[in-house]
């Protein structure tokens, strides 16, 4: 009997089925020496599946990926984080305060080092990929009740991490130390802890914490509280500047505070290094003629910072009426013609929105009103073409994404839910038309609300902004994208927004 060998592909196959297997719903697989045998390890390596991260522990990937390429990294980190630490310390470890309290804010950004406190650590380092590191201190850490668990990842809990952080942390992170302090509803959360530890110092500084962001009756509470203690309290602001008036303090997702204070922190900025808005153009039609002129260009360079492979002529097929999916295999077929299609139709419906500026409508209502629209009709021809779901039009997305290469995670799904109309509503109150131009780009791809064409959309506002100023239709070559990315990170992992601001002040004429 002839025994038959599989194939180096099929080989292959049972190894993926494998990891398949070992993936989560992101599809993200966090793989240890024990998870497979050194056969299946070895097999998926050197195929571009798999990437050790450190001895014995690896990460999925694709093949397409390039050695120095930090997306699956970077997605997967948390991920990877929660099954390497809970597999050396159990449940006796937990994160610093410093990072709890950025993960209670919403901040996912991966921090170049990791801190890990627990008495089973030996003070070690742990040097990652792509520059990253794990630092595992030998400490004591809060009693169980005063911890929590955050998707795998051992916290201090809100209260404790409060108490815990020294007053720098409120000076260089005052978004996410302002979020956090919103999230305590009553006084009590905290006086409990600080009473507790007889924390004088730390109930002065916290008083005057909450009193920054206007919560004067914990900050009374915690003040008289513990003067009836028989304690000592001299309040003081760890904050370098008041907070502004419409902070929100009592039921808000932490999402929505964040938005603001990010507008709040940068506007002034933004204003310092752009150029001075002339109001809106006196000849409507002309400016229409001079967007419209800009349609080739505008279209390849936005495409091709996407990655699609577009062409000249292709973009002139499309918009002659040439590109016919239905009958034309080749067009079907083709993922980048479809991205044409649809960039041409969505720039026509921008076009119908800049129309409804130059009238004078407010520029933040009528984009809140028509980006779904733009949205639609940029996906619209690969549900024709059968490749996407007519259910992929619906609007914000219901599952967690990732950006390319960057540390900066978007907020989960649900939250975009609570951050949209926050910044429409920012949109619409602002004075500064700059100040609309960049942070209306900023912060929609910051937030990231569709699964895909956020940085087309992004780029779509920043220029129906444009026009509410008079500046005129501005294109972000893809020869530039390189600076355009590393400003859009700068501004989401450093809250500094001086590079982006600059950027597209430098294009716009």
């Amino acid at each position: 009997m002839t025994i038959k060998m599989a194939s180096p592909s099929e080989k292959l196959a049972q190894s993926l089925e494998l990891l398949g297997r070992l993936q989560n719903e992101n599809g993200i697989a966090i793989v240890h020496a024990a998870d497979m045998s050194r056969t299946h390890k070895e097999r998926l390596v050197k195929s571009g599946f798999l990437k050790e991260v450190i001895k014995g522990w690896y990460i999925s990937k694709t093949p397409e990926e390039h050695d120095g390429d930090t997306t699956s990294w970077y997605t997967s980190f948390w991920n990877f984080a929660s099954a390497y630490i809970n597999s050396r310390f159990g449940e006796n470890w937990c994160l610093s305060p410093e990072q709890s309290l950025l993960l209670h804010s919403g901040n996912k950004s991966v921090p170049t080092q990791l801190i890990v406190r627990s008495p089973k650590a030996s003070n070690n380092k742990i040097d990652l990929i792509h520059g990253t590191s794990f630092f595992d201190i030998k400490l004591e850490i809060p009693k169980k009740e005063n911890r929590i668990i955050n998707d795998g990842i051992q916290l201090y809990s809100l209260e404790a991490a409060l108490i815990a952080v020294n007053a720098d942390f409120f000076r260089s992170n005052p978004v996410d130390a302002r979020i956090c302090l919103s999230m305590i509803k009553d006084s009590s959360q905290v006086l409990s802890l600080l009473l507790a530890g007889e924390h004088s110092v730390i109930a002065g500084r916290l008083a005057g914490a909450f009193r920054n962001i206007g919560k004067d009756k914990i900050a009374d509470d915690i003040i008289s509280t513990m003067k009836s203690a028989d304690f000592i309290v001299r309040e003081e602001d760890p904050f370098q500047r008041k907070v502004f008036n419409n902070f929100a303090t009592r039921d808000v997702s932490p999402y929505t505070n964040r938005i603001k204070l990010m507008w709040e922190n940068m506007r002034a900025v933004v204003i310092d290094n752009f150029p001075k808005s002339q109001g809106l153009p006196k000849d409507a039609k002309k400016y229409i003629e001079l967007v419209d002129e800009h349609y080739s260009e505008d279209a390849y360079h936005s495409l091709s910072i996407e990655g699609y492979k577009v062409t000249q002529q292709l973009i002139k097929r499309v918009r002659h009426g040439d590109w016919n999916p239905s009958e034309i295999q080749a067009d079907k077929d083709q993922k980048d013609a479809m991205a044409a299609r649809g960039y041409y139709l969505a720039f026509e419906e921008v076009k119908n929105s800049i129309r409804k500026i130059l009238k004078g409508e407010n520029a933040g209502e009528i984009v809140g009103q028509d980006h779904g629209t733009w949205y639609r009709e940029l996906f619209s021809p690969s549900v024709i073409a059968g490749i996407l779901k007519p259910a992929d039009l619906a609007g914000y997305r219901n599952a967690q994404v990732y950006i390319k290469g960057s540390k900066h995670t978007p907020p989960n799904f649900e939250a975009v839910r609570d951050a949209m109309p926050v910044l429409f509503e920012l949109l619409q109150e602002e004075s500064e038309a700059s100040v609309r131009v960049v942070l209306g780009h900023f912060i929609f791809v910051y937030i990231h609300p569709y699964m895909d064409g956020n940085g087309r959309i992004g780029r779509f506002i920043m220029n129906a902004m444009l026009a509410s100023g008079g500046y005129p239709w501005t294109i972000i070559p893809v020869e530039k994208r390189n600076e355009y990315m590393a400003a859009l990170e700068r501004a989401s992992i450093d809250q500094d927004i001086v590079g982006f601001a600059r950027f597209i002040a430098t294009l716009v004429q």
